[in-house]
């Protein structure tokens, strides 16, 4: 085994990542006509998309699967209180 990414799972990658775009920005903007909060739904929909993404980014481009799993601990650590943070002021904003 390669200890680097080839070019065919780079570019799946690169176009699921492209696709989960696609799906948060479509998910934002179903409620544009008016300018309140997005619903629960779809802020947990774009959040499950930005998480994903980044952990295809950490595993594929940054090559952490071939990390140490406490490298991969920490860093999956860290974008999941990440996300956490911003979900937890997301429902925080929406409830006061």
């Amino acid at each position: 085994m390669t200890a680097l990414p080839g070019t065919r799972r780079l570019l799946t990658t690169w176009a699921i990542l492209m696709g989960l775009t696609l799906v948060s920005m479509v998910s934002a903007r179903l409620d544009a006509d008016a300018w309140q909060a997005l619903p629960l739904w779809s802020a947990a929909l774009v959040l499950l998309a930005t998480g994903f993404k980044a952990q295809r980014l950490l595993m594929v481009y940054l090559n952490l699967r071939m990390a140490t799993p406490a490298w991969k601990g920490a860093f999956v650590g860290l974008v999941t209180l990440t996300l956490a943070l911003i979900g937890a002021g997301y429902l925080v904003a929406r409830l006061a």
